[in-house]
């Protein structure tokens, strides 16, 4: 039964290095593209959409970021201040613009089926439609805890423009200082591949979409097609939706890595890592019992087995284990060397998977306890993430007016 185990183990392993788009390779990287002659005559206009909710500490790093972009087309910034409970918007209008590039909007409530990061980028959306009309260009969708190199929308548009796609996303790089963050992080990369291999998402003839949401520059044209951001509505795991619908309408997608944007939002503790994976676990299992069973399974067999049976195995069965489990430590190796780590940590992937699978547990366990999933202080209970299908219910602090400023 074992040995049956282990060969069943290694047939997985050999599927996935060579039949699931090479994902432990992790991805392109979009590197800067070299000058081009009189490019500010053909360089589009891209309006740059930043929802924001309680980010007094990253804000005003990431908006002077992008206000001092080399980009020589037109360039507008529009931060939604999503009622942050800090100083966010204050410092945000604070900011030194020469250009007058950035717009602040103190947003409005989320309308009833909305979540609250989505309702901000339709409304930051809907100012970039007001101030141009003409669906012409680019809008770039990224975080407020993002900081970007003063190339890097040259080098997304070009990217655009240069391979003719309609969507460009990047998996920007993390924060990997903290011993949790060192342990944890690079396997979330890692799996993200594994979920969403890059080579599959950029293949037009693979029906595998996904995006990394702290990077998305979107034709605005292909934006209206797909019926804007209203046709994502609840989604919680709205990149990924956005990605499948413009796939679905026939654009062509980009997902790799970013050299040229850095998150500064730390996880200090594994507990913060934790929270990060669970929630949205279970809505990645379209919150079913049946495929959260299967995961665990799953993750047993393909993490877990190889490393058990290579310690504790016999015969043949530890024989197979342990080139299975030697196969896996390898496959993490070029994640590891994005992050810039020994490749010793490859050693506790097992771990890490028991880590990532007991978060996606408490996923589930959060959901069927009616805290479902839990973010800047907002708790949605239902969703179901397919674009035009959501229903979500969100605890809501007390309406207050909308406002405005330039």
């Amino acid at each position: 039964m074992l040995l049956g185990l282990a060969i069943f183990s290694a047939l997985i392993w050999v599927g996935l290095i060579f039949f699931h788009g090479k994902f432990w390779q992790g991805g392109p990287i979009l590197r800067p593209a070299p000058p081009t002659p009189n490019v500010a005559d053909i360089a589009p206009e891209v309006t740059v959409v930043i929802p924001a909710r309680d980010e007094a500490e990253a804000i005003e790093t990431a908006l002077s970021s992008l206000l001092t972009q080399d980009y020589p087309g037109k360039l507008s910034l529009i931060l939604v201040n999503d009622r942050s409970e800090d100083e966010t918007g204050a410092l945000a209008r604070a900011l030194p613009d020469p250009l007058n590039r950035l717009t602040v909007l103190d947003g409005a409530d989320p309308a009833p089926g909305w979540s609250g990061k989505l309702w901000a980028v339709s409304q930051g959306v809907a100012e970039a439609n007001r101030q141009s009309p003409a669906q012409n260009g680019y809008v770039l969708l990224t975080d407020a805890d993002i900081v970007h190199a003063p190339a890097h929308i040259s080098t997304l548009v070009a990217k655009a423009q240069t391979d003719a796609l309609h969507m460009v996303s990047e998996m920007v790089e993390l924060q990997c200082e903290s011993l949790a963050e060192r342990a944890l992080v690079p396997a979330f990369v890692f799996f993200f591949a594994l979920l969403y291999p890059f080579a599959k998402v950029n293949n037009p003839a693979s029906r595998t979409a996904g995006a990394a949401g702290g990077t998305i520059l979107l034709r605005r044209d292909t934006l209206a097609e797909i019926g804007g951001i209203e046709a994502l509505r609840g989604a919680l795991i709205d990149d990924c939706t956005l990605a499948t619908c413009v796939k679905q309408a026939g654009g062509r997608l980009y997902l790799g890595h970013s050299c040229l944007a850095k998150s500064i939002r730390p996880y200090p503790n594994a507990q913060d890592v934790w929270n990060m994976i669970a929630r949205t676990a279970y809505v990645q299992l379209h919150f079913s019992p049946i495929l959260l069973v299967l995961t665990v399974i799953a993750m047993g067999v393909v993490w877990v087995m190889p490393g058990l049976l290579a310690v504790c195995g016999h015969g043949p069965a530890r024989w197979v284990g342990l080139v299975t489990w030697a196969v896996s430590v390898a496959s993490f190796l070029p994640t590891l060397r994005r992050f810039r780590l020994s490749p010793l940590w490859a050693l506790t992937l097992p771990f890490v998977a028991l880590f990532y699978t007991a978060a996606t547990i408490g996923s589930a366990v959060n959901h069927y306890r009616g805290r479902g999933v839990v973010w800047k202080n907002r708790a949605y209970r239902e969703a179901i993430p397919n674009a035009g299908r959501v229903d979500v219910q969100a605890d809501q602090e007390p309406h207050h007016k909308k406002t405005q400023s330039n």
